[in-house]
């Protein structure tokens, strides 16, 4: 397994964050009123993006480098107290920020403006900014660029292209600065966006054709592999990607037949494998054999994977396939406790998904294209994941589980009410059943579907109110073993 390299974008100020026309004007008046001198502010303005001192030398033929100096330092004095307030952000600017974040990246303001100054707009602002360097102007932001492991880069004058150049990465242009398309594009640019509302349409694209590209190379490289299929979301993309990429006769679908596997998932599984073309195995496995397992302490998953993988590497082989692959995306590396990840990398399973850096996300959207029924498939964890930790995982219980949450969807047709997720967890003698919060109330009113997990073995239910949780379960395990 291989972590993929975080997000990184870089992102000018003056004019592709911030509108700094309003304040750069009002300081600049200033400086001409204190000084004595005469400046066309309006071309000065609308010539926005190079160090000041080079724009101001036309208009101080008389001056010398150090009292173009002095002018400089006595500006960015005043700067302060007449700029800050008049300059805004752009329209998509927080958008864009926020887009980056929402991919777990990190954002970066590489500005030709005095740090300090350029400091004041962030705050002022409330921008989301990590990482601020003031002071670097065209190609000189290429190895900033690069030191910050930056892949884009976006402003809107020619020399932020030529940063983005220097450092060998992708060139994004907004036209909210002085800069034509033209101008850009004879420039070297990548993108032209007509602002930064563009922004975040662009990156959830972006990302998703670097990452299918990156996931094809994963695949490639493996040369053969059989896909662990549980007819989920994940798997079903890797299987489809795979089979695009390597052809049918390289791949095949193992689904691993146990008391775990829900019966509902089994048929739509190997349907949707024999769609594709590929060799659909279904072979047994035995983690009820494993003491580890059956005990149900926090490390439960990590057996069950253990035992998955133990079944499918020696199935691989015999099958002429060079590797074994699991569904985990990038999403799930980040989600805390999962110890069947580990259990799997130490048997040397492949993780094209989570390689590639796609997330759940993007699996879904990835699907939907290839027209994939698996694209919007509600997450479905083994039936053991909704037994509570510490109380032995039985057959018994397992198929108790799986009765009750198909008796609580009828009830729930039959009333009307959708629950795209459904979970009834068994906590012993009593069960726990977590549905869409939008339903929570109204099912909890519904004699019915207590009745129907009544019906199916257990003692006593209760609708938790707090409605459906993914890994609900490890809330209830102890700090150190949540963690482990």
């Amino acid at each position: 397994m291989t972590t993929p390299a975080p997000l990184v974008v870089g992102f000018d100020l003056d004019m592709t964050l911030i509108d700094t026309r309003p304040g750069f004007a009002a300081c600049l008046d200033a400086l001409a009123a204190e000084a004595g001198v005469t400046f066309d502010t309006g071309a000065l303005v609308e010539s926005l993006g190079p160090p000041l001192d080079l724009m101001l030398r036309p208009y101080l033929p008389d001056h010398s480098v150090d009292e173009i100096g002095a002018l400089v330092q006595r500006f960015r004095a005043l700067y302060p107290g007449t700029a800050v307030g008049p300059t805004l952000a752009f329209a998509g600017a927080h958008d864009a920020l926020a887009a980056v974040r929402r991919h777990r990246g990190r954002s970066l303001v590489i500005t030709g403006k005095y740090t300090p100054n350029a400091r004041l707009h962030l705050d002022a602002l409330d921008f989301d900014v990590d990482v601020l360097v003031g002071e670097v102007w065209g190609r000189g932001k290429g190895p900033v660029l690069a030191a910050h492991g930056a892949s884009v880069y976006v402003g809107d004058h020619v020399h932020d292209v030529e940063g983005a150049r220097a450092a060998g990465i992708l060139s994004v242009s907004v036209l909210t600065g002085g800069c034509t398309e033209a101008e850009l594009r004879d420039a070297g640019t990548d993108v032209v966006l007509g602002s930064l509302e563009e922004f975040p349409a662009w990156l959830d694209g972006h990302l998703l054709e670097t990452r299918l590209a990156a996931l094809e190379e994963q695949l490639r490289g493996l040369g053969s592999v059989l896909v662990a299929f549980s007819g989920g979301a994940d798997s079903a993309l890797l299987l489809a990607a795979a089979v695009r990429t390597l052809g049918a006769d390289n791949v095949a679908a193992a689904t691993a037949l146990s008391d775990s596997l829900p019966h509902a998932e089994r048929d739509p599984a190997r349907e949707l494998a024999e769609s594709l073309g590929v060799r659909h195995l279904t072979p047994r496995t035995a983690e009820m054999q494993r003491p580890g397992y059956r005990a149900n302490d926090g490390d439960r998953c990590y057996h069950c994977k253990a035992e998955l993988l133990d079944v499918l590497r020696p199935l691989a082989a015999e099958h002429g396939l060079a590797h074994v692959a699991t569904g985990t995306n990038a999403d799930d590396l980040v989600a805390g406790f999962r110890p069947g990840i580990r259990a799997a990398a130490e048997r040397t399973a492949r993780t094209p998904l989570a390689d590639a850096g796609l997330t759940k996300e993007q699996v879904r959207a990835l699907s939907k294209r290839w027209g994939l029924p698996t694209w919007d498939k509600p997450a479905a964890a083994c039936l053991s994941s909704r037994i509570a930790y510490g109380l032995e995982v039985t057959p018994a219980r397992l198929g108790r589980v799986e009765r009750a949450e198909e008796a609580v969807r009828r009830a729930l047709d039959a009333a009307g009410l959708r629950s795209r997720d459904l979970r009834v967890r068994d906590l012993g003698d009593r069960a726990s059943v977590e549905l869409d919060p939008a339903v929570v109330a109204e099912a909890a009113t519904r004699v019915e579907v207590v009745e129907a997990v009544l019906d199916a073995g257990f003692e006593a239910v209760e609708i938790d109110p707090r409605g459906f949780r993914s890994g609900s379960m490890n809330e209830r395990l102890p700090e150190p073993e949540r963690f482990r």
